[in-house]
């Protein structure tokens, strides 16, 4: 082995299949040098590292405007939520003239501003409802489970306890003793003051799915309950939302990840453990179309879980309803932003959000918004080996395929049941040898012939002539899926070399041997090693 210089380098020079290095979006670098020093606090925007925040907002306030009109919701010196961004966005509807006609938010910004002050108590550390993706006129959320009684009356005691003891308790809260709890937690009145607030904001929204990623149904920590969740919410408060329940690991599990050299393949949670007590339950109506057999999740390794969650999320999205969706585990900074940060991505990928955004800026946008800004302690997490951040966008290369395209979703629900030729499903089900190949990575889909002077990748005439005449759609949607793959590999590869050589790098200072040994480790890993066979 060359040591770390050169497996740095190895990182960085294979940041593209195609061997082209992709161009690093401006500021990049700073973004995940800041995100490996610091966890984010609004208050603390101010001296030196307060100007690089700025500049990251201001950022993804430029890549956001871009592709929507939208209103600012004020969160200055974390007034509203301590680890939400200063500039909360809430996009009103997309900035092109056909889409302005179509999809536009009925919400009134400053309604929404007084429903957030008097809703962020009924949540885990005031981590609100929050609108951070629009899709077909839909809001995508994110927010922190139920607080429960002990964080709604003490909130010094919950974060000091909930967070093992770290720093980041509201100083101002006041203490209150176990007996003054107890006492307080049979009042009900609370409970249904600030949770019909929390209920006020998800319809106002129009959110209709809610999906829990918790494995409990409520924390507990020393043996008391610190947070609860909708689907255990004693007074059926939520009972007029479709509630799921897809228990998904937590951050600790995603040192196992590291620890197998960055292999999500045969990683299985273990579902015996005492605290892992919600069960996944999912509505008859949300299963049936996507034939996956749920009564097997407990099965699952981490590749095909997080695969089969994510088909579920983009079913739940590009259903007939205008209904919106929350996505939640406990804090709202580990699992939650790893499945907002995956739709983005996808419906990127299809060119259905952000249609304007190039990989790089996208890969920038979801970083910078999605992770720091809305709080991951990417810190404590390298310091601990949970690396669920780096595992988000590492996994682009298991969802590159037609099976999580929106754009598959939409087609089958727009074309008649069967046609007089050839449908895309025929087409997937001829023999090898009378199919092409592609230079992309696992490609199915092209079906130039193998004699066809296009058959490097290239959609060519012979192509769309396999296509019966009056399905020319089914070739622009073959096309489509092609640039996914495409625009999925570039942003994985942009993030691969910007990680080597910023928080990979850093990760492997203490000792030349270690470091060696690490970073090998992660370049193995994540498939930049020839004695690997996956690639970008």
């Amino acid at each position: 082995m060359a040591g770390a210089r050169a497996a740095a380098a190895a990182s960085a020079g294979s940041s593209a299949s195609s061997g082209t290095a992709q161009p690093q979006e401006p500021g990049l670098g700073e973004l995940l040098e800041e995100f490996s020093r610091t966890q984010y606090r609004a208050k603390d925007c101010s001296g030196t590292g307060g100007s690089k925040v700025e500049r990251i907002e201001k950022r993804c306030l430029e890549l956001f405007g871009r592709d929507y009109c939208y209103s600012v919701i004020q969160n200055v010196n974390g007034d509203i939520c301590g680890h939400y961004p200063q500039h909360i966005v809430f996009l009103e509807y997309e900035s092109s003239e056909k889409e302005k006609d179509t999809f536009q938010s009925t919400v009134q910004v400053s309604k929404l501003q007084d429903l957030v002050n008097r809703s962020k108590t009924a949540r885990c550390r005031g981590r609100f409802v929050c609108p951070v993706i629009l899709f077909k006129g839909k809001h995508i959320c994110r927010s922190a489970t139920l607080a429960g009684w002990g964080e709604l009356y003490g909130r010094t005691g919950y974060n000091y306890i909930f967070s093992g003891g770290a720093d980041d308790a509201w100083a101002d809260a006041e203490d209150v003793t176990e007996e003054d709890c107890a006492l307080r937690s049979s009042d009900t009145h609370l409970f249904d003051k600030v949770r019909g607030y929390d209920i006020k904001l998800l319809r106002y929204l129009s959110v209709k799915y809610i999906c829990d990623l918790m494995v409990e149904n409520k924390k507990v920590k020393f043996g008391m309950n610190v947070t609860s969740s909708e689907k255990v919410d004693k007074a059926q408060r939520y009972a007029d939302f479709t509630l799921l329940s897809i228990p998904y690991p937590g951050c600790e599990f995603f040192k196992e990840y590291k620890d197998r050299d960055y292999m999500a393949e045969g990683l299985i949670f273990n579902w015996k453990q005492d605290y892992v007590d919600a069960p996944l339950s999912i509505p008859d109506f949300l299963t049936c179309p996507l034939n996956i057999d749920w009564s097997q999740y407990q099965s699952w390794d981490l590749v095909q879980q997080t695969q089969n969650y994510l088909k579920l999320l983009l079913s739940i999205i590009n259903s007939d309803d205008d209904s919106g969706l929350l996505v939640h585990c406990i804090s709202g900074w580990d699992r939650t932003p790893l499945f907002i940060s995956l739709l983005r991505l996808s419906l990127w990928a299809d060119g259905l959000i952000h249609a304007s955004l190039k990989p790089a800026e996208i890969l920038y946008l979801t970083v910078a918004y999605d992770w720091f800004l809305f709080g991951h302690m990417l810190v404590d997490r390298l310091s601990k080996g949970e690396e669920i951040f780096f595992f988000c966008f590492n996994f682009l290369k298991h969802i590159i395929s037609e099976e999580f395209s929106a754009l598959k979703i939409q087609r089958r629900k727009s074309l008649p049941a069967r046609d007089a030729g050839f449908t895309v499903e025929d087409i997937c089900m001829l023999r090898r040898k009378d199919r092409g190949s592609t230079t992309s990575l696992g490609s199915d889909f092209s079906l130039v012939m193998e004699s066809s002077p296009g058959a490097a990748g290239s959609f060519t005439y012979e192509t769309v002539e396999l296509v019966p005449a009056g399905a020319q759609t089914q070739a622009a949607w073959l096309t489509a899926l092609s640039e996914r793959e495409t625009r999925l590999q570039e942003v994985r590869s942009a993030f691969l070399a910007a990680y080597s050589s910023t928080v990979g790098l850093r990760a492997a200072a203490p000792s030349p041997s270690g470091a060696i040994g690490l970073l090998e480790q992660f370049v193995r890993g994540v498939g930049l090693r020839g004695t690997s066979s996956s690639t970008l």
